[in-house]
């Protein structure tokens, strides 16, 4: 459990702390890295979080509705975060000196949504059976969102020091979400079929992400094979650690 704690919030540090090595101005390098976490997301999702949903709640048709409510409801988090989830980089450099606290918001509660399905314990079936195949996804999906939000808090607090508080707040998210779920919350989100809706809101939510990372990192429907390697390589991962 804690390993995996570390890894989630080592993972957000970590990217964050490239920004002050990498430049983010152009950010060709990043769609490959876009592409493999995209794939394996979408992967994830798909063998791992919608099954063990449909399997856990006792009414299926329940589930389908918490996996709509999350696609739909990532459509309105993206309003405030701005794409940042899936690694949009903006460069404009409105609101200079103010940080962007809506931005913060939309992305912390989705990164706390995303840790609080991570429950190790046999009666959340598959999940628990495959906890880091699930804890390396959410990982590598917070890798570019991190890269992008330094990059957002550089160009409007102008230092790293300055931005690195709100980078450890996003890398706490996670975490936190675990320790909610596993410790404050375990019993209630296995009564009821709550811990199915729960997966089924996020998986909808992950949907969302991986097909719009997915589709973005190839606008133009033309074959580019470094992301196609990349796509290729990121379900293949998935698939293989399972």
């Amino acid at each position: 459990m804690w390993l995996a704690i570390a890894v989630l919030f080592g993972s957000v540090l970590g990217a964050g702390w490239l920004t002050r090595l990498i430049p983010t101005a152009h950010t060709t390098w990043l769609k490959p890295l876009l592409a493999f976490s995209g794939a394996y997301l979408f992967t994830l999702t798909v063998t791992h979080l919608l099954p063990e949903a449909l399997q856990l709640s006792p009414d299926s048709h329940r589930v389908g509705y918490f996996v709509l409510a999350g696609f739909f409801g990532q459509l309105l988090l993206e309003v405030f975060s701005q794409g940042v989830e899936h690694g949009h980089i903006h460069h404009h450099t409105g609101h200079a000196g103010r940080v962007p606290f809506l931005l913060l918001f939309a992305l912390v509660l989705h990164s706390f949504m995303e840790g609080s399905i991570l429950v190790r314990t046999p009666a959340a079936g598959d999940i628990a059976r495959n906890f880091y195949t699930v804890v390396a996804g959410v990982a590598l999906h917070h890798i570019p969102a991190a890269i992008a939000l330094m990059a957002a808090l550089m160009l409007r607090l102008g230092r790293f020091t300055r931005a690195l508080p709100y980078l450890l707040l996003f890398a706490l998210a996670s975490p936190a979400g675990v320790l909610v779920s596993n410790y404050v919350a375990l019993d209630a989100l296995l009564q009821n079929g709550w811990y199915a809706a729960l997966l089924g809101l996020v998986a909808g939510n992950f949907l969302h992400v991986s097909t719009t990372i997915l589709f973005e990192t190839s606008p133009e429907h033309r074959l580019n094979m470094p992301k196609l390697t990349a796509t290729v390589l990121g379900a293949g991962l998935a698939l293989l650690v399972s």
